[in-house]
């Protein structure tokens, strides 16, 4: 288990590094997307629109986070990490189509992704869930809101973040997958505890 801050633009080759159980810490820009921006993104793609921000080498964050108004300046006042199983159905597409270098939430993320994640050169770095003021500290300013249209938690938060984190490596680029190894684990257990229960 290593440690390792990361900056954005984060390359294929630093991601490389990174293995299953390492800790990071991002600094740069990153940028929040749920089921709704995910799509609209993929949509982008397919019609070769541009979108607001260009993801390569970047962040994304699974987070609907609680954001305030003071005259024009927009302040993040929580940032909780939203389950990411709900971005399974885009994520694999959404990493080969951007290229993102890792992938923020919590729950872990399916084969699919896993695969992707390996083909690419991208990482699931899981973030506490419950440590939504954690991550608000993080942020040291919000660049801009893209997709309002969308409400406050689907939209588009471009951030500026100061070692976000500790960010757990969950599924790596090699295949390794934190979540299936312990599900697996569970079901390769499971006999053995129902027969102690005399299930």
């Amino acid at each position: 288990m290593a440690t390792y801050k990361l900056k954005t633009p984060i390359s294929e080759e630093d991601v490389r590094k990174l293995k299953v159980n390492d800790v990071i810490y991002i600094t740069g820009t990153m940028f929040t997307a749920r089921d709704s921006a995910h799509k609209r993104a993929l949509d982008y793609y397919k019609q070769d629109k541009k979108m607001p921000i260009n993801p390569q080498g970047l962040a994304v964050f699974h987070c609907g986070p609680i954001v305030k108004k003071e005259n024009t300046k927009w302040t993040i006042v929580a940032a909780g990490p939203t389950t990411s199983t709900r971005m399974d159905l885009f994520e694999d597409e959404f990493i080969k189509n951007y290229k993102v270098r890792v992938v923020i939430g919590k729950g872990g993320m399916g084969k699919k992704t896993t695969d992707a994640m390996k083909k690419y050169g991208a990482v699931y770095g899981a973030f506490t869930g419950g440590a939504a003021i954690l991550a608000a500290r993080a942020v040291k300013n919000v660049k801009s809101v893209e997709w309002f249209d969308l409400g406050m938690p689907e939209a588009l938060w471009i951030l500026e973040v100061e070692d976000f984190g500790p960010l757990a490596v969950a599924i790596d680029s090699h295949g390794n997958n934190l979540f299936e190894d312990i599900r697996k684990k569970v079901e390769e257990n499971r006999p053995k505890i129902y027969e102690k229960l005399g299930i």
